[in-house]
């Protein structure tokens, strides 16, 4: 298993060391968020260096990129007349440079505050692409994110597609480096994980898969519950460079 938080590693180590007691092996991970024209594109990594000096001084980047958004979604939440106290999420990710922010923060705020039932409902209403308070991001395209996940160890694979509407440029992807295509996901329905394993096979990618949960049953499914077919696995790990 891998668990893949959002432009941080800061879990990693304790991830792995709990894991060790229990049986279960534990590799490297993490989602950073790519920009290409003015949407976002989630890169996954894994068995990533997380102490790479070149990883770490670009997801610190991605990090403050990240406190400013937040902070522009707050206000703008404000405008529609639905405000929430960020600062203290804010103070937070600043006193501990590891830790990452973001939308599902503010979800969890708006499900406190009483203005949405779950984390899903505040993204459908409010929080998603095209939805009153969505704030574009600023950050690296995906070449990028490819080529920093590389020069860290890891393997990079392309999140979710079903839910990016990306396919067209899965074969750039390809060209620019990525090594696989997370085809097992919650939102893939049978027919969706059978084009996304053609559409591997046929530009030689490896396949991922993931639960994408977010600490709330209202977004993606339980942790093992969405698991990748063992022999997808094997081969995942026989490319790693460092697995």
């Amino acid at each position: 298993m891998a668990v893949t938080d959002h432009d941080t590693t800061a879990a990693v180590a304790e991830v792995q060391a709990v894991a060790r007691t229990r049986g279960i092996e534990a590799i490297s991970g993490i989602e950073i968020t790519a920009v290409e024209s003015g949407r976002d594109v989630h890169i996954l990594g894994y068995f990533v260096d997380p102490q790479n000096p070149q990883l770490a001084g670009f997801l610190a980047r991605q990090r403050a990129q990240r406190i400013a958004r937040v902070q522009a979604v707050g206000d703008r939440l404000a405008q529609l007349g639905l405000p929430i106290d960020i600062i203290p999420m804010v103070a937070q990710a600043r006193e501990d440079d590891g830790r990452s922010i973001g939308r599902p923060q503010i979800a969890r705020a708006m499900v406190a505050a009483g203005y949405v039932a779950d984390t899903r409902d505040a993204f459908d209403r409010w929080l998603a692409t095209g939805r009153p308070a969505f704030v574009a991001r600023a950050g690296a395209p995906p070449e990028e994110v490819i080529a920093i996940l590389h020069g860290a160890g890891g393997l990079a694979s392309l999140a979710h597609p079903g839910q990016t509407a990306v396919d067209a440029r899965i074969p750039a992807y390809s060209l620019a480096g990525l090594d696989a295509i997370e085809v097992y996901h919650p939102d893939h329905d049978a027919a969706s994980i059978a084009r996304y394993r053609e559409l591997a096979s046929r530009l030689t990618l490896l396949m991922t898969g993931g639960s994408d949960f977010h600490g709330d049953p209202s977004h993606g499914v339980e942790p093992g519950s969405m698991a990748l077919p063992e022999d997808a696995w094997l081969r995942l790990r026989a490319a790693a460079p460092h697995a």
